[in-house]
């Protein structure tokens, strides 16, 4: 019994090795991140479903394409207010209540949309659905800083915000079998459907967090004592790193915060465009079914996912930031121009959506590894989250503008052009005033 005592202490004490390491951190990587990626699903589905909902909601309501921009950006403005407050009331009361609030309230407003019967309405639920769900996405972002350590997070954000190309590719097809065999079912019109089906989900996966989610490595009963200990010590050791900031306060006079926020400003601009966008640039090109429109619009989120997914690993395996970052952006540009410019060619348009989605996802993963180089503690909560807020305004920015534009000139290609000079500016941010962010090799 002794013996075993023992050789138990001796386990936790002794350094780990490189392959036991690596174990560990795929067993937490599949013990978390499907589920997480489950639930942004959830969360991307009913935040962007108003774009299929869109192609029928207008004719039904009256709606001009001003409004249903206006709708649809104000979304952001409720996430804006709410989303700091959001994650430093998660840094004190833990993930699992803060996610599972967030993800039940999000669903009970999702189905409200439903009962939409004006203007008025459609905004002020937008602006809810915006308040309820600010905080989930950073405080998934911070979640996950509590687990995996800096050379790891390009890769474990990229695994993680493939949510937001998975949501792309089931969501379209999802949204256009419910918009086409929901017409005439009871007396709600099929973006009601829409609506209510797809909130369901949300609502009783917010109570699943609670009973799944741990709140960090040391609450997780599926690692043994030493695992627990490895992975709290690592973290712990990365956050008293020197050039770190832990204090929110001295946070706000760092300029590289508010450069991240801009950049990431510009990045989210392309990604409200794509989402909420698609699915009527789809529509211009000629396509009316709204099958056929949700299965051509899953096609820029595929090939979006495998960019994702290589330029976090490889940005990882590099231990470079910067020029993965502002490649991708430059590419989103490219690809926003160019379907601009061949608007009224279904073919050459749709590869340049594509190429559009490609640059934008694959620029996520890679710029949320940047902030946890100068971020710890309380700063990681709040700087995140300032980061996300500011830079989720371009979410209200860009569909209200693109609306607009369109009502003004009757095309979607200004909006696009637009939107491509802020992608083309983040880029070149990137190259000109980030040279530094490097983060050792695993």
């Amino acid at each position: 019994m002794n013996r075993s005592n023992a050789s138990s202490t001796v386990q936790i004490d002794r350094e780990p090795m490189a392959d036991e390491v690596a174990v560990v951190y795929r067993k937490i990587a599949w013990r978390l991140l499907p589920f997480l990626i489950f639930l942004f699903v959830l969360a991307w589905i009913d935040r962007v479903n108003v774009g299929f909902a869109k192609l029928a909601m207008l004719q039904d309501l009256g709606f001009s394409e001003a409004v249903y921009g206006l709708g649809a950006g104000i979304f952001f403005i409720g996430y804006f207010i709410f989303e700091v407050p959001s994650n430093l009331l998660l840094e004190k009361i833990g993930a699992r209540r803060t996610l599972a609030r967030i993800t039940i309230l999000w669903g009970l407003t999702s189905i409200a949309m439903a009962y939409v019967e004006s203007a008025w309405s459609f905004y002020t639920l937008r602006f809810l659905l915006g308040a309820f769900e600010a905080g989930f996405f950073p405080g998934v972002v911070l979640y996950l800083t509590y687990w995996f350590p800096a050379a790891q997070r390009a890769k474990i954000n990229g695994m993680f915000m493939t949510s937001f190309a998975i949501a792309g590719v089931v969501g379209g097809p999802i949204a256009g079998f419910i918009m086409s065999h929901m017409v005439g079912v009871g007396s709600l019109a099929n973006w009601q459907w829409l609506f209510i089906i797809e909130g369901i989900p949300s609502v009783i996966a917010g109570f699943l967090v609670l009973r799944y989610l741990p709140e960090k490595p040391a609450n997780a009963k599926w690692l043994s004592p030493a695992q627990r200990k490895m992975v709290s010590d690592t973290i712990a050791h990365e956050d008293k790193a020197p050039g770190k900031h832990s204090d929110l306060r001295s946070l706000l006079r760092f300029p590289k915060l508010w450069l991240c926020a801009l950049v990431y400003f510009c990045l989210v601009s392309g990604n409200a465009t794509i989402a909420f966008w698609t699915p009527s640039v789809i529509k211009s090109l000629g396509v009316d079914d709204n099958m056929n429109i949700g299965l051509l619009s899953s096609i820029p989120f595929i090939l979006g996912t495998v960019a994702m997914l290589w330029n976090g690993f490889h940005s990882d395996k590099t231990a470079e930031r910067r020029v993965h970052c502002a490649m991708a952006a430059l590419l989103a540009g490219l690809g926003l121009i160019c379907t601009g410019l061949f608007i009224g060619n279904a073919a050459l348009a749709l590869i340049s959506l594509t190429i559009a989605a490609m640059g934008i996802l694959a620029a996520f993963p890679v710029f949320w590894s940047i902030p946890g180089a100068f971020l710890a503690g309380t700063a990681a909560a709040g700087g995140i989250a300032l980061i996300n807020c500011i830079g989720n305004l371009a979410g209200f920015v860009a569909p209200y503008m693109i609306g607009w534009l369109k009502t003004q000139t009757g095309s979607l290609s200004t909006g696009l052009y637009m939107v491509a000079s802020f992608e083309i500016l983040a880029g070149l941010l990137l190259l000109l005033l980030f040279k530094g962010i490097k983060v050792s090799k695993s």
